[in-house]
């Protein structure tokens, strides 16, 4: 388990959801708050463009060609300032893919980075409240389990993601922190209980 403040939340936006399609967008939040988005010019071979995706996240070709940071140096400074760090996206097989194309295509490895799912974040958060709280190893699945319902039950009704990285990413953070108020709200419920 990692320490909290080497937790951080990653978003991409993607030219398209297909084979040939490349992040157009990558944005980060790390707990204590600190943030970058990029918006990635694509590399040369880059040209897979889907209208749909378009009309999702609302970036066009033109805008990353014209206002991008090249792919390269987005992805050394991913390097430079993610390694180390816990990284967390909401659909790591998407975003993993995205991560994997911007390295491979800036001639660094492919793994250089590792993400996990959210959940993992937020389960790990509820777990290390309730074991201080001495919950018993019979309740804490149970209990993290409903906390984690709750918390996406409350994100959900707040509306759709924003298809935006930094927006996107910055709603993991804030769900994190909602799975840890209710946590701590359920411990000490527990105890007052004892």
């Amino acid at each position: 388990m990692s320490d909290t403040a080497d937790i951080v939340f990653l978003d991409f936006e993607a030219s398209s959801l297909g084979k040939e399609g490349y992040p157009i967008e990558v944005a980060w939040v790390f707990v204590s708050g600190a943030e970058e988005s990029h918006l990635i010019k694509p590399a040369p071979s880059w040209t897979d463009w889907d209208p749909a995706s378009e009309a999702t996240h609302h970036l066009t070709r033109e805008q990353l060609i014209t206002e991008g940071t090249p792919h390269d140096q987005v992805a050394r400074r991913m390097l430079d300032v993610l390694s180390g760090h816990a990284l967390y996206a909401t659909a790591p097989s998407w975003d993993g893919q995205w991560l994997s194309r911007l390295l491979r295509g800036a001639g660094l490895p492919r793994h250089a980075l590792r993400l996990q799912d959210t959940d993992v974040a937020h389960e790990r958060a509820i777990t290390r409240i309730l074991q201080e709280a001495s919950v018993p190893e019979s309740e804490l699945a149970r209990l993290a389990k409903e906390i984690l319902v709750q918390a996406r039950q409350k994100d959900e009704a707040e509306g759709e993601p924003a298809h935006r990285a930094l927006a996107d990413a910055k709603r993991e953070l804030r769900v994190w922190r909602d799975v840890q108020r209710r946590a701590e709200e359920c411990a000490k419920s527990l105890k007052q209980k004892a």
